[in-house]
């Protein structure tokens, strides 16, 4: 039987070392931007977008290109998705330029919409083998310009640099405030203080738009997980619950991938109120994380931070990718998510369904 819970994994290593230190931002403070930017003609009433992490792979883009095949196919049904939000590792193993086309450009050379994504581990890494180059510097030119260009690296793709301002940002929408924050490079995350207080006043800043728009987290770094290979993130939770208690602002649903699999844990408070935490990280990357069984000792489930954490659906044994619908009804917001499986002969199936209204 596998651990419907989150889970600790025992006698891990402290990699805090790795840190590395954070490139300049390259737009304004509070590093905000706003996606009619990018997409003039944004729907105002129901937003529709794919969610991913993890889809680079160091040995085979196999799985990855099977994934964007599928998310690609959606564009041709009713009310297509509007951008894809990437939750981080868009190259591994260090984030290199020359990994560029080979795990980002080229696989996504036919996705038709924008794509937006917060850095992982991987992307934030540095290749002490390689030509030397600044941590985050080729996702800097990816993602964090001044203005859509060509990028050097990307073998003349048509698809163009994003103008997201910093490395942690927050994408401003109609219907949605969407916090991306940058979690660095140790195996559970290490998150600067200076983006801490930067958290706390866009929590607070979002939650003056409520209700009339959601307040949605990503991460790279999962907070709660019940994985074979990492399991939870005891620093993520300490800092993410330490600072919704500070500021009194909980976020509506929390994404995050580094975690090779899906899993849809809730979080229930003392208040009463229930936090979606999901795990989207099965994007391409070859090798997946099963979810831990009870039988095996590597693993705890006896901390007091997972009091109140279910794990209600997973799928650890297919790649796949979430699609998420933000809708105005009246003065609801309702939030709709979708998370689909893709089979080794392409066959995509529907794992997961589920609905939070606003």
């Amino acid at each position: 039987m596998k651990y419907s819970t989150p889970v600790q994994k025992r006698d891990q290593p402290d990699d805090s070392y790795k840190f590395q230190p954070l490139p300049a931002p390259t737009g304004p403070f509070p590093y905000q931007l706003d996606i009619a930017q990018v997409i003039p003609d944004i729907n105002t009433q129901k937003m529709t977008f794919h969610l991913a992490g993890d889809t680079g792979s160091i040995r085979s883009t196999d799985f990855q290109r099977k994934v964007i095949t599928a998310m690609q196919a959606q564009f041709e049904q009713d009310n297509p998705p509007q951008f894809l939000f990437h939750l981080g590792d868009v190259v591994y193993n260090h984030g290199e330029a020359s990994q560029y086309y080979r795990q980002f450009f080229g696989p996504f050379q036919n996705y038709p919409a924008p794509i937006f994504a917060i850095a992982g581990n991987h992307d934030s890494d540095v290749n002490p083998a390689a030509p030397p180059y600044h941590s985050l510097e080729p996702f800097v030119k990816v993602f964090c310009d001044t203005a859509p260009n060509t990028v050097p690296f990307s073998n003349d793709i048509a698809r163009k640099s994003m103008i997201q301002p910093n490395v942690y940002w927050t994408l401003k929408t109609p219907l949605a405030n969407i916090i991306g924050m940058h979690s660095n490079v140790p195996k559970f995350g290490i998150v600067t203080p200076e983006q801490q207080e930067w958290l706390k006043a866009e929590l607070r800043s979002a939650d003056a738009e409520r209700p009339g728009k959601a307040l949605i987290l990503c991460i790279h770094h999962a907070p709660y997980s019940a994985d074979i290979n990492h399991g939870s993130s005891i620093p993520m939770i300490t800092l993410l619950e330490g600072i919704f208690e500070e500021t009194g602002v909980r976020p509506d649903i929390v994404f995050s991938g580094h975690v090779h699999n899906y899993q849809r844990l809730v979080k229930k408070y003392n208040s009463g109120r229930s936090v979606c935490f999901v795990v989207a990280g099965g994007g391409g990357y070859d090798e997946l994380h099963p979810i831990a069984e009870l039988s095996d000792t590597r693993f705890t489930n006896k901390l007091d931070l997972f009091e109140g954490v279910t794990l209600e659906n997973y799928c650890d044994q297919l790649h796949g990718f979430l699609r998420f619908s933000i809708e105005k009804t009246g003065v609801q917001l309702v939030m709709k998510g979708d998370y689909y499986s893709v089979a080794d002969d392409g066959v995509v199936t529907m794992e997961d369904q589920f609905e939070i209204k606003l």
